[in-house]
């Protein structure tokens, strides 16, 4: 409050006139920061406050602070000192009780009014404590409103990535639809076309209803990679171990499972987990020239990690379709997705999923 009262009378015709106001509101910031940095340290010494170290508050806020620190200082100042004034008269009545000088009627009066008088001294300082903490909170930290506009920021991100995965997924199995099982479907009814035309014979139409049945057996397992990749039937039955197994089956590159899991998860959790390792193993095996591929699920906390890691030549781009659309999945249940892809390689995808 001295500060304020010296610093901004001093200051205050320098901050009126137009030619010196950023020079006097720049002498005014730094003096507020000092005494700032001063109650920062005393909130982390005397009540173990933790405040980011990154986080640098604007002058306003600042300014803010020190103003409205003053005046709970000042107030919690009156406070101690009315308490130690009625410590006085406290001790004052006692000897005059002591000595006989008061009365029933008196003792009575004195008691309750006393009584009251310490209950909203002790509220109060509790409620100037409160304040001191909100204080230090939305100046040396992000405050409440500060962390509801972040995560509403999240929230709006996550849920235009996951519209985006979501679209980006379903343009990818059109594609597989029309470039890959249509096409082979096509082939198929002309081997049948032509087994059937009249003059064919009977070596000929074996032959080609040989190679019709070939290639049924293709379209067939093309439309259950298909199916899979929309959604994983062993997810709704066995589980997200024999979905996994599943992946490590199919998969053209060797890969070593290691599921640490003792008990079921949320489903969503299990969908997203199955995707991570799913697109991560797509990658390595199509674009990272790997020749063996890790994958580890663990427990702890409550918060599951998946972790893929491909000994290919690495260069991972996080911005690429397949792993922004991951990105987007994993965080929409509020976790976090890391890449980690040096040009030499390995690649190591890490996924952390909350499961409370």
């Amino acid at each position: 409050m001295l500060w304020l009262a010296v610093g901004g009378g001093f200051l205050g015709p320098f901050l009126l006139w137009p030619r010196t106001r950023s020079g006097a509101r720049a002498a005014l910031v730094a003096g507020a920061r000092r005494i700032a940095a001063l109650e920062r340290r005393r909130r982390i010494v005397f009540f173990g406050d933790r405040f980011p170290l990154s986080y640098v508050p604007e002058d306003s806020t600042v300014l803010r602070y020190v103003a409205a620190r003053a005046y709970a200082g000042s107030v919690t100042a009156v406070t101690l000192a009315l308490f130690g004034f009625g410590t006085v008269l406290a001790g004052v009545f006692g000897i005059a009780l002591v000595r006989g000088r008061v009365g029933a009627v008196e003792l009575l009066w004195q008691v309750l009014l006393g009584g009251a008088l310490l209950f909203l001294g002790v509220q109060g300082l509790r409620s100037l404590g409160a304040l001191d903490a909100r204080l230090a909170r939305d100046a040396f930290g992000p405050s409440e409103r500060e962390l509801l506009r972040r995560r509403i920021d999240e929230l709006a991100t996550s849920r235009a990535a996951v519209v985006h995965a979501v679209d980006a997924e379903r343009r990818r199995i059109e594609r597989d639809l029309h470039d890959g099982l249509q096409q082979r479907l096509v082939a198929l009814a002309m081997l049948l076309g032509r087994a059937r035309r009249p003059g064919r014979g009977p070596e000929q139409s074996a032959a080609l209803l040989a190679q019709a049945h070939e290639e049924a057996q293709g379209v067939l397992t093309e439309l259950r990679e298909v199916a899979w990749r929309v959604y994983p039937s062993a997810l709704d039955g066995p589980g997200l171990r024999e979905a996994l197994g599943g992946v490590a089956e199919r998969s053209p590159v060797p890969l070593r499972l290691e599921y640490g899991l003792q008990r079921p998860l949320p489903r969503p959790v299990e969908t997203a987990a199955y995707f991570v390792v799913s697109e991560a193993v797509t990658n390595a095996a199509k674009h990272a020239q790997a020749t063996g591929i890790h994958v580890q699920l663990t427990m702890a906390s409550g918060v599951l990690t998946v972790s893929v890691r491909d000994d290919g030549c690495g260069g991972a781009d996080p911005r690429g379709t397949g792993l922004a659309g991951l990105r987007g999945r994993v965080e929409a249940l509020d976790g976090r997705l890391r890449v980690d892809s040096p040009p030499a390689g390995p690649t190591t995808i890490t996924a952390e999923l909350p499961c409370v």
